[in-house]
């Protein structure tokens, strides 16, 4: 369970890699409850973003200001991560990853909090592999296990780094729905470079692009909330404006 849903505002987000800048003083603003896709041409620096805000880069003359909607400051449990590799330990168990976490944290061990990790895995059809190893598991299993590890944290936000590009069309077609369902009360935004997606799952686009400018896609109202035929114009849109980059 989430607390209250939080938006995030991001200010002077700036980063360089080897003294050459990849973005200075980049903005942005999320609704709670929203869904943002961040879509760019490779190595434009989406992830290195997604990354600065999770507080996961520390280099130096690297700096972002976050808070919520209302102003607040977040703290870093605010915020939950999901990587494009599942990184899962391999000596636990499934049920044993997702209550990582809490050991991390120092948290004794809880039998509610296993009964929540598992009525999560019934909820992924994952119930009979909670004392499995990651390895006997399929790659798409793999990855419902990441997605459930980052919902056992209850972080309002969360930050996705093309969780779903290395699985195939059907698998994450399913880990779309799933996703959407289980993380409908909270704030996220996701990396990814297929337009399709991030038509298909968000409420907003953003456009970063490799001289460092973040724009919004308008593409006539909320994306995932297009027809077809409307997400069909509005994907090849975007294809279009990708590849003149």
């Amino acid at each position: 369970m989430t607390s209250t849903p939080l938006g995030l505002t991001v200010e002077e987000a700036s980063l360089a890699y080897q003294g050459t800048p990849l973005f200075e003083n980049l903005s942005l603003t999320l609704s709670p409850s929203s869904w943002c896709c961040l879509l760019g041409r490779s190595g434009c620096g989406k992830s290195s973003l997604l990354r600065l805000i999770a507080g996961l880069d520390t280099s130096k003359g690297a700096k972002v200001r976050l808070s919520d909607h209302a102003g607040n400051a977040l703290p870093a449990q605010a915020f939950a991560w999901m990587a494009q590799q599942d990184a899962l330990f391999p000596w636990l168990s499934v049920i044993e990853n997702l209550l990582l976490g809490d050991r991390l944290q120092g948290q004794s061990k809880s039998s509610a909090r296993r009964a929540e990790a598992i009525a999560l895995l019934e909820t992924l059809n994952l119930a009979d592999k909670a004392e499995a190893r990651p390895y006997v598991l399929s790659g798409g299993q793999r990855q419902r296990v990441a997605l459930a590890r980052t919902l056992m944290r209850p972080s309002p936000i969360v930050l996705m780094d093309e969780p779903f590009s290395a699985v195939d069309a059907i698998t994450r077609y399913d880990l779309h729905q799933l996703a959407t369902s289980l993380l409908s009360d909270r704030t996220v935004l996701m990396v990814t470079h297929d337009p399709g997606e991030a038509l298909h799952l968000s409420d907003r686009i953003l456009v970063l692009s490799p001289s460092g400018r973040l724009a919004p896609f308008d593409c006539g109202g909320p994306p995932k909330a297009l027809s077809l035929s409307q997400r069909a114009d509005a994907e090849q849109e975007l294809i279009t404006l990708l590849g003149h980059q």
